[in-house]
């Protein structure tokens, strides 16, 4: 698997607003070099619509990880929201609901489905507030649903959080919300793995933690997050990456973008990556996958 150019890392926000700080986009060119950062087109930071228009006018093959859940847990319960009759059949289905409930939120916000009399019950939301159906019946833990990829994850030290999580700072459900929207968008336009197979050419869109591609660089501790170019060079050594040019802070966002970035390059063509043990046809179909994990 060589056939890529080059390879983009996003790190993604669901934060409300026109503009986000919180989103970073890297490149790692397959012939070499190290990562950089791609500038936003407004020194306030990135629109996800600006985002999405840099995706549709790819033109070279190009391999994209995206920091969020592509999808909902569905496995665990036969359904995305057992007991609702609007649950999806499948995860573009799925997109198609958020969009739609979202259609008069702008930004590719999602507070129309969070508000949602239905959809809001499934959800921790902020002070204190959990809906009735966040835990499934008999849950033996309180951090809430998990998908199957979510679970391989864990084998790799990290400690990924519910989807149907808002509450702290390491949830990720706003992200991949407002990521769902986006993925709606490109569906059709782009290969969307493992929604869509794999395909022999062409530009291709997975989600990615960017905790596993610091664990890929040898970043261990229970924390994974570079603030210090120093640092960020250690680990993009590791990854047989030349360094970044500069000295002292950087952002957690550029660093995990930039890492990304490298990482995919390094590991795309492993060929079990691609190939993960619990990626079955359903699996794929309905909850996706998060490219490295195993």
């Amino acid at each position: 698997m060589r056939r890529f150019a080059q390879f983009l890392a996003v790190d993604w926000s669901g934060a409300r607003g026109p503009r986000q700080r919180g989103i970073a986009v890297a490149r790692a060119r397959a012939d070499g070099g190290p990562p950089q950062l791609i500038p936003p087109p407004h020194p306030r930071g990135w629109a996800r619509t600006e985002v999405l228009a840099l995706l549709l006018r790819l033109e070279a093959p190009t391999l994209v990880g995206l920091d969020l859940g592509i999808s909902l847990p569905f496995i665990d319960a036969g359904a995305f929201f057992p007991g609702w009759e609007a649950s999806p059949r499948d995860a573009r289905a799925l997109w198609a609901l958020i969009d739609q409930m979202c259609g008069a939120d702008p930004h590719l916000e999602a507070t129309g489905f969070l508000t949602h009399g239905e959809a809001s019950r499934y959800f921790r939301h902020g002070k204190g507030a959990t809906g009735d159906r966040f835990l499934l019946p008999g849950a033996k833990s309180r951090e809430g649903r998990m998908r199957v990829a979510e679970l391989a994850q864990r084998a790799h030290g990290v400690r990924p959080v519910s989807n149907f999580n808002l509450v702290g700072a390491a949830q990720v459900g706003k992200s991949s919300l407002t990521g769902m929207r986006m993925l709606h968008r490109l569906s059709g336009r782009l290969a969307i793995w493992p929604i869509d197979p794999l395909p022999a050419q062409g530009s291709v869109v997975s989600e990615i933690y960017t905790a596993l591609a610091a664990r890929a660089a040898g970043v261990s501790g229970p924390a994974t997050k570079l603030r210090s170019l120093a640092a960020l060079n250690d680990a993009l050594e590791r990854l047989g990456s030349p360094p970044v040019a500069g000295a002292g802070s950087i952002d957690d966002h550029s660093a995990d973008a930039l890492l990304s970035a490298a990482w995919l390059r390094q590991a795309h063509s492993q060929r079990e990556l691609w190939h993960p043990p619990g990626l079955t046809a359903r699996v794929a179909r309905t909850e996706g996958w998060t490219f490295g994990a195993l």
